[in-house]
């Protein structure tokens, strides 16, 4: 009974293989390093933000897990050919360990309100933006000052830049999503 529940079926590992596979590719386009902050801008979050959207909570999730499992291996999948666990563990950790969550969270903050009837884009967006981006920034904001031995205030502040990049990035990625759910290439929504 267990084993059921945690089993994929060939069309799920499919897709989660898809996925892992365009988040690597969005490693691809190398980070863009500000120099103040140890943290490049990159376009890897926009794929952890469209697994949760198009995934849902159950395959994102199995998705950001797998992806990240990959990059502590020492795979270089992250932006700017990047992995192994002192990538995971260094400056950049908070950000992604903050993306194992946002599968679940935007999946099932879209399930709830798709049952109350909120299909809007708009609703969408903003769910994607708490999730996606203040959350993530949040995470990482907290991890960062540890990692440089500062105040929590301070590394907030120099996440702001990311939070209207971030934003950009997140309406980018509903409106991608909402246009592949439109012409039912995937979606966990049934």
């Amino acid at each position: 009974m267990i084993r059921e529940k945690i089993s994929l079926s060939i069309h799920e590992m499919t897709v989660v293989a898809m996925m892992v596979a365009i988040i690597a590719v969005l490693g691809a386009v190398p980070g863009i390093p500000l120099g103040f902050i140890p943290v490049p801008i990159v376009l890897q979050n926009m794929g952890i933000i469209i697994a949760g959207e198009l995934l849902g909570p159950r395959l994102g999730t199995i998705t950001v897990w797998l992806f990240v499992f990959l990059v502590v291996l020492g795979l270089p999948l992250l932006s700017g050919g990047r992995g192994g666990i002192m990538i995971v563990l260094g400056p950049t950790g908070g950000y992604i360990f903050a993306w194992l969550f946002v599968p679940l969270l935007i999946g099932l903050s879209l399930k709830c309100s798709w049952f109350y009837g909120m299909t809007q884009e708009i609703t969408e967006f903003l769910i994607v933006w708490l999730w996606g981006v203040i959350f993530v920034e949040g995470v990482g904001a907290i991890w960062l000052a540890n990692q440089l031995h500062t105040t929590f205030i301070s590394a907030l502040a120099s996440n702001i830049l990311f939070v209207f990049g971030d934003t950009i990035k997140a309406l980018i990625a509903v409106t991608i999503t909402r246009r592949l759910r439109h012409i039912k290439v995937v979606s966990f929504r049934r």
